[in-house]
């Protein structure tokens, strides 16, 4: 016969164990991981669970919601914190809803499990790139709103869009033109950074423009014995060589230390096109009449448009040697007034100095100012004039962006609410700035 003592253990053993495993599922670090469970990688992202989940998340603190589709399929999800001064414009928190894909054979937990080991790290795709700052922005105004008390004088908006993974086209852009965004008077913005593996937060303050060009040049095809002058294949080597040429000049400034990979201008090969096909491969005793090449270029903000397409024009693909050209623009260089698509992080922008200090608040530092070496949602708020900050609190962390094995550590999330809880009291308390467009 058991002993009092070992069945009263028993009972408190179960009631200690269901009130951890309650514990457990309310906290921040599993509603990430549910987040982080919801499969939104390309090219069939699931939208419709996290924004279900998001809704609630967002409801349950008492946020106001609305979706909107401007591409049918691909919602919109806003997620509002009315402030006591609605009249002041706005501060904007974005995120994106989607993911690349990940080949689940070459990582160590499933990419979608968001597995926690004994040490922390969270496995899955979106942990660092962006799904980690959708959830620390809702938390971080739940901590606001129950443990502090915290009402904003400026109202505060969170957006999730769709398919910022493949250029953000019917998501973020669409939103950004429509006159639902108009509305928000947004004064100041903040969108997705990058992991820093020191102890210093990296932030970000424009993005490179990304072209698509594809150069072809044509030719008279013959024998592949005889020497012809101005055959697609020469012509096109020429070009390439002089690609290469301008290629590695940009990257002598890297290697150099005079600018980072992102202030350059940088061109890559991505595909060579030429030849006639055979049954077993390419007939080797013709030249062919056309042969192509593409290429993947990334402008910053300081590169002048007009001049790289009047290099393209002369040099790279010139109609003197039977050439052709088309670019692909995937973005503008100038905002609406003109001026390059850039943030300032001076005391030019009052908005600067409120962001930097209310991450000084919380212990951390921010490393130099960045301009990001890819592309984000952020260039389509900026194009409007809106003073926008890149920026994912997480330090000490390997930069695991479209990586295998993409995790975040729970202790580096969980200060990353921390820094968002100081950063969105600071921003939406701020009333330096009534309408003022940097």
């Amino acid at each position: 016969m058991a002993s009092p003592f070992l069945g009263r253990f028993f009972v408190f053993s179960i009631i200690f164990f269901l009130q951890s495993q309650g514990e457990e599922e309310e906290s921040p670090i599993t509603r990430f991981q549910q987040y982080l469970g919801f499969k939104t990688a390309h090219p069939n992202p699931n939208y419709t669970a996290p924004i279900s989940f998001l809704v609630d998340q967002a409801q349950s603190i008492g946020l106001t919601t609305r979706t909107m589709e401007y591409v049918s399929g691909k919602p919109v999800l806003l997620v509002t914190w009315l402030g006591s001064d609605p009249k002041l414009p706005s501060i904007l928190l974005n995120s994106h809803l989607d993911s690349v894909p990940a080949e689940a054979d070459k990582w160590i937990h499933p990419p979608f499990s968001a597995h926690r080991t004994v040490d922390g790290l969270i496995y899955a795709r979106g942990a660092q790139d962006d799904k980690c700052i959708g959830v620390q922005y809702l938390e971080s105004i739940r901590n606001l709103k129950s443990r502090r008390g915290f009402s904003p004088l400026r109202t505060v908006h969170i957006s999730y869009v769709p398919d910022e993974e493949i250029g953000g086209f019917d998501g973020m852009a669409k939103f950004a033109a429509s006159s639902d965004f108009a509305e928000l008077n947004v004064g100041f913005a903040m969108d997705e950074g990058q992991a820093s593996p020191g102890d210093e937060f990296r932030v970000f303050f424009a993005d490179r423009t990304p072209w698509e060009l594809v150069i072809r040049a044509e030719g008279i095809p013959g024998h592949g014995a005889k020497l012809y002058d101005n055959g697609a294949m020469e012509n096109l080597m020429k070009s390439v060589e002089l690609i290469s040429m301008f290629r590695e000049t940009q990257f002598d400034f890297v290697k150099a230390g005079k600018a980072a990979n992102s202030q350059v201008i940088s061109v890559n090969p991505v595909y060579l096109k030429a030849g006639t096909p055979s049954n077993t491969g390419f007939v080797m005793n013709m030249q062919p009449s056309e042969a192509e090449a593409g290429y993947d270029l990334r402008l910053p903000p300081m590169a002048d448009p007009d001049v790289i397409k009047t290099r393209i024009s002369q040099e790279w693909a010139p109609s003197i040697r039977n050439m052709t050209y088309t670019i692909k623009e995937k973005g503008k260089l100038r905002d609406h007034l003109g001026r390059p698509i850039m943030t300032a992080t001076n005391d030019s922008n009052p908005w600067w100095s409120v962001f930097k200090q209310a991450v000084e608040a919380t212990g951390g530092k921010l490393a130099k100012p960045e301009i990001l070496a890819s592309t984000t949602d952020a260039r389509y708020i900026r194009t409007l004039g809106i003073p926008l900050v890149g920026f994912s609190p997480m330090i000490n962390t390997p930069i695991l962006l479209h990586d295998h094995n993409e995790f975040l550590k729970d202790t580096v999330f969980l200060k990353g609410i921390e820094v968002y809880e100081s950063v969105i009291s600071a921003l939406s308390s701020f009333e330096g700035v009534s309408d003022q467009a940097i």
